[in-house]
This record gives structure tokens, C-alpha cells and sequence, in this order.
């Protein structure tokens, strides 16, 4: 571009570089050179460009702009400066032996089956075991107990294989790791996994031997076990603590606790409660009626409703903080676990959380990095899509010796199950098959997700979450496979059975009727039935039932009674109303979805 005749205002420019973002317009380079829109605008006119006062300009033009008036200037890709302004504010500085002691943030590890939860529901003396698919913890939980008026914050991380990058953010969090192992099965692959992460995390680890009133215990045994990998007894000369526990009894936990305070008293753990608060997001979910849902442990600083916050690519001003006890607070300090409402969008497990200055900043920051990941998920969902089998075409493919793709879309209930699925995929690859991830998300299954899977030939996966008719119906029209589960075993297992040529499963859910939950009665001595409208197919009484709000599984149970008016009815057909109820189950919201199902023998057929 030459350089038009121009004669400028006459006026200094600022002293030194000028940070300027690309892209910027008329009305925001003028003012920071000390100039008008107008000035911008009547120079490049003259320079053979038309451009308004809103419209992005080119390096070029700023560039040539900025030679004209004399400024320096600096280019920065939109965003960055907000960036590296929020970054200095999560530079924590833990070594202030001024600042207030904190309460521990201790994490239960171990093997699946060793008895984390058990332990964490006897010392919160609450029941979370029950309900959890597979017998094993599939969601992080943070909560906080008093022990000798003294606080402490529990993080309850899954104890399975797949969830391993959950483990790993847990133990990243950590100032204890209470290292969980059974008397009467001793050292397994998941307890090696956890000493691990606790040491590359260079945190204490506390030793609960668990299970000691089992016949077959052999405490002494488990201990040695454990020494082998470097923990070694205090009672050996080591410097480890070890405490025989039973989580079934309640052996041991008191003292268990006090050992926790004696540590944390050695580790002097100190954050300062002033300032803008900044932690970390353990787990997130999409919450029907909430919204975005964020749980996250506040690390320094106080967080309050109000605060404009960003994590990750999701930011928001905080509309509700929530405690472990399912209480509304208006605050929460140093250590202290809390649900945060009022995010933009789902943020993602693992990231840094802190208060802005601003809700620009706050938002510019999150655009900008949302833009980044999305430019960045680009060129991989371009590699899925250029050559992707589907699960059911995979082994064919590879059996002609080609190297295979297998494209996939991943939609989970939280994040931590959406990491936790995606990693323990990845692991399945080998050099004649990869996997592509076409796109990974959090929430019930959507026509948009089926009309993407159908332009790159992917397969659907599902973990705790259901597509809803539209959805089945457009699937079933475009031959995408779904395939849903709430087992994480069950998934891998078939997964890596599609890619040895030998996934034929004996048996097919087939959905059987919808019904839409339009009002809800309470009756004496029965409890709440729901008045439904039947979508599509047939209810029939004592079928099995999914309960779904907004896509999400939220209770598996079976029609305990239908009814037409008062009478009884043993089905009602699509385009009728009826009365349904189900067993144990009285949670019930307008516009919830009750799914039947029933499972049905398929052949087995065999691929070579």
C-alpha cells in the first residue's frame, strides 16, 4: 500500500510501544495513538481503502497508520494482553508466612473396591454409595468436615483405571493423600497408579489400611506391600504414616482424622483469604433448570456472588455459590469446596479459575480462548473426517490391511466423565487403527450431534446421557450408530471388541415409548404419580424406565402402575394421556421424558 498524502492532527503520540490488537477498527486504534475514527478513516480513504468506523482493519493499514502519526506500536493477536494481565493474577505466592492457616485439602486413592467411599461417607456420615453404576465412584465430589473444630476438605476421586486424569487433577490439588488399601487384597494396579501421582505431586501420603475386619485380613502383609514402592513405616524407620482402618465398622477413623491434622500441621499450610479468589474447577456439568455448573476448590482469595470469574473458555459474574451441603453462601475462602452458578458454559475439569478485574475482561479473555481451542480442535476434526469408519465398519477395514479411523462423537453427563472416557479411548489405538474424535461434549444427544456424525461417518458414543426422539428418529433416518452406556467397562470392552473383529453383542435396547411428564399428583400412601402425554410408541406397565431430564439419565427403575383415568391400564398407546408410576422414585419435574425399554436377543453373526 503506498503511502497517501496526509497531513496529520497535530498532536503527541504516546511515549513507547503501543500495544495494539489485530483486527482492531478505526474507533478503537484511534484513541490509542492519540487520534480520532475519523482521522483513521480519512487516511486510509485517501490511501484507496473505504472502510467504517467498525470495520477490522488489516495489519497493513494499522501498521502504515502508525508509521504516519509516528507511534510504535506492537501487534497481538486479539485477547492477548487480557491474557497475560489475568495470568499475573494467578501467580500464587503460598510461601507468606504472614497469611491465615488454611484447612488441608486431602484426597482419598486407591484401588477400585478398596473402600474410598465407604470411608468418605463414614466420616461426612452421609450415603453416597448407592447408585453408583459398576460399584465404583464416577464423579469427583468435593466436601468439608470439622474435626476438633478444625476444618478439612475431602476431594473423592474414582478409583478405576479409566479414570486416571481425574486422579491426576485431584492429586494436583492435594496438600494430603490418604492412600487407601485393602488388608485382604493388598498392593493392585491402581494403588501403584496412585503412589505415583501423590509423589509426582510431592505431597504427603498418609497410609489407610483398610478392611481389618475381614477373615481373610493380613494388615501386615498389605503394609509390606506397600513398602515395597517406597512408603515406608514410620514403625521401620520410615517416615510414613500408616493407620489400620475399618470403613465398614468405623475402626480406626478417628484416629485416622487425627493423624490428618497432625500433618497438615507439620506441612503449615497457609493461603490469604484477601484479594481476588483463584482455585481450580474440579468437576462441571450442565444442570436442567441451573444451567452451567461448576464445582471448584478455592485456593486463595474469597470468592463471592457477584465476582466477575473466568475458567477456561467459560466466564460469568457468580450468581449462586453452593457448599457440599447443598446450602446457598455468600462467600468461600481458602480450601473451601463450593458449586459455582452462572457461567457462560460448561468449564472444563482441571482449569484454573480466578476473578477478573471486569466482566469485559473476564469475557475477552474467554472468547479469545474459546476461539484458540476451536481453532485448534479444527484441524484434528478435519483428520477425522477425511477417511472415518464407523464402530461397525472398523474390523473390515482392517482386515483388508488398511489402516483404519475410527471416528467418534463423545457426549457425557459431566466433564470428568467426558475426559475420563475420551483418555481411556485414546488407549485403545494401535498403529493399524487410530481414533478420531469429531467432536466431545457434555449433555444429551442433539440433532445437531447426528447430522455431524452422519457428514463423518461417526459412531455416537454415550456415557449417562440419552438422545431424545427427534434425535433417534433423525439417527435412525441417516444410519448413525448410537451406542450408550453407564459403565465405563462395558464401553472399552466394546470398543476394543469392534477392533478385533469380534463385536456382535447378544443383546439390543430398543426403546418402546415415550411418555412427557405434563403434570405431577400426589397421592395418600402411594406418593407422586406423574401425569404424562405418551409421545411416541407404547408405555406398558412393569416395563423398564429411563428417566431422562434434558437428555441426562437421571433414575433406571420400572413402571410400578399405569393408569387410564382411575383405571388401571396394562398399556396406553402414543397420543393418549395417562398416570405412571415409579418405583422408588419421586423426583419428578414438568417436561421430563419417561423412556421405556426393553432388551431384545439379536443373532450373533460373525465378521471372519
Amino acid at each position: 500500500m503506498d503511502a497517501p498524502s496526509f497531513t496529520p492532527v497535530d498532536a503527541p503520540v504516546p511515549q513507547g510501544v503501543i500495544v495494539v490488537e489485530r483486527a482492531s477498527t478505526a474507533l478503537d486504534l484511534g484513541p490509542k495513538v492519540n487520534r480520532t475514527a475519523a482521522d483513521v478513516i480519512r487516511f486510509l480513504m485517501q490511501a484507496g481503502e473505504m472502510v467504517t468506523a467498525t470495520q477490522s482493519l488489516s495489519d497493513d493499514m494499522i501498521e502504515l497508520f502508525a508509521a504516519e502519526v509516528g507511534a510504535e506500536i506492537r501487534l497481538v493477536d486479539p485477547g492477548e494482553e487480557q491474557e497475560v494481565e489475568l495470568q499475573k493474577l494467578l501467580q500464587l505466592d503460598d510461601d507468606d508466612q504472614s497469611a491465615p492457616v488454611r484447612p488441608p485439602v486431602v484426597t482419598i486413592m486407591g484401588h477400585v473396591d478398596h473402600g474410598k467411599t465407604l470411608l468418605l461417607d463414614r466420616i461426612r456420615n452421609s450415603t453416597v454409595i448407592e447408585g453408583e453404576a459398576g460399584g465404583i465412584t464416577q464423579h469427583i465430589g468435593a466436601y468439608q468436615i470439622e474435626r476438633d473444630g478444625q476444618a478439612i476438605t475431602f476431594i473423592d476421586t474414582p478409583g478405576h483405571e479409566a479414570f486416571t486424569a481425574m486422579r491426576a487433577r485431584g492429586a494436583e490439588s492435594t496438600d494430603i493423600v490418604i492412600l487407601m488399601v485393602a488388608a485382604d487384597d493388598g498392593v493392585m494396579p491402581q494403588t501403584i497408579e496412585a503412589i505415583n501421582h501423590a509423589k509426582a505431586a510431592e505431597v504427603p501420603i498418609l497410609v489407610a489400611v483398610n478392611k481389618i475386619d475381614r477373615d481373610n485380613a493380613d494388615p501386615d502383609k498389605a503394609i509390606a506391600g506397600v513398602a515395597e514402592h517406597g512408603l515406608v513405616p514410620e514403625e521401620w524407620g520410615g517416615d510414613t504414616i500408616f493407620q489400620r482402618i475399618s470403613a465398614l465398622q468405623g475402626t480406626g477413623i478417628d484416629e485416622l482424622l487425627d493423624q490428618l491434622l497432625v500433618l497438615a500441621e507439620m506441612e503449615d499450610l497457609r493461603a490469604s483469604p484477601e484479594g481476588r479468589a483463584q482455585g481450580v474447577v474440579l468437576e462441571s456439568n450442565l444442570d436442567i433448570g441451573r444451567g452451567p455448573v461448576a464445582t471448584v476448590l478455592v485456593q486463595r482469595g474469597t470468592l463471592r456472588v457477584g465476582d466477575p470469574m473466568v475458567a477456561g473458555a467459560a466466564w460469568g459474574r457468580v450468581r449462586a455459590l453452593i457448599n457440599d451441603q447443598g446450602e446457598n453462601v455468600t462467600e468461600a475462602g481458602p480450601s473451601t469446596p463450593v458449586q459455582v452458578l452462572g457461567l457462560s458454559e460448561v468449564a472444563g475439569a482441571g482449569h484454573d479459575f480466578v476473578v477478573a478485574p471486569s466482566d469485559k475482561l473476564a469475557g475477552r479473555v474467554a472468547s479469545t480462548r474459546e476461539h484458540w481451542q476451536r481453532q485448534s480442535s479444527l484441524g484434528r476434526e478435519a483428520h477425522a473426517l477425511a477417511g472415518g469408519a464407523k464402530l461397525e465398519d472398523i474390523f473390515e477395514q482392517i482386515q483388508r490391511g488398511e489402516a483404519a479411523t475410527l471416528n467418534l462423537i463423545v457426549k457425557a453427563d459431566v466433564n470428568g466423565s467426558l475426559e475420563a472416557v475420551t483418555e481411556s479411548l485414546r488407549k485403545l489405538e494401535r498403529d493399524e487403527v487410530k481414533i478420531g474424535f469429531v467432536h466431545r461434549g457434555v449433555g444429551g444427544m442433539t440433532e445437531n450431534d447426528i447430522q455431524l456424525a452422519a457428514t463423518a461417518n461417526a459412531t455416537i458414543i454415550g456415557f449417562n446421557v440419552r438422545p431424545d426422539r427427534k434425535a433417534r428418529e433423525l439417527a435412525s433416518n441417516e444410519k448413525v450408530e448410537i451406542r450408550t452406556y453407564e459403565i465405563i467397562y462395558k464401553l472399552l470392552e466394546d470398543v476394543e471388541s469392534a477392533m478385533v473383529g469380534m463385536l456382535a453383542p447378544e443383546y439390543e435396547e430398543v426403546v418402546t415409548g415415550d411418555a412427557e411428564v405434563r403434570e405431577i399428583f400426589s397421592v395418600p400412601r402411594i406418593g407422586k404419580i406423574a401425569g404424562c402425554y405418551v409421545l411416541n410408541g407404547v408405555i406398558t406397565r412393569n416395563s423398564k424406565v429411563r428417566f431422562l431430564r434434558e437428555g441426562t439419565i437421571i433414575w433406571k427403575g420400572t413402571v410400578q402402575s399405569l393408569k387410564r383415568f382411575k383405571d388401571d391400564a396394562r398399556e396406553v398407546a402414543a397420543g393418549y394421556e395417562c398416570g405412571i408410576g415409579l418405583s422408588d422414585f419421586q423426583d419428578l419435574k414438568e417436561g421430563d421424558i419417561i423412556e421405556t425399554y426393553e432388551e431384545r436377543e439379536i443373532e450373533r453373526t460373525l465378521d471372519s
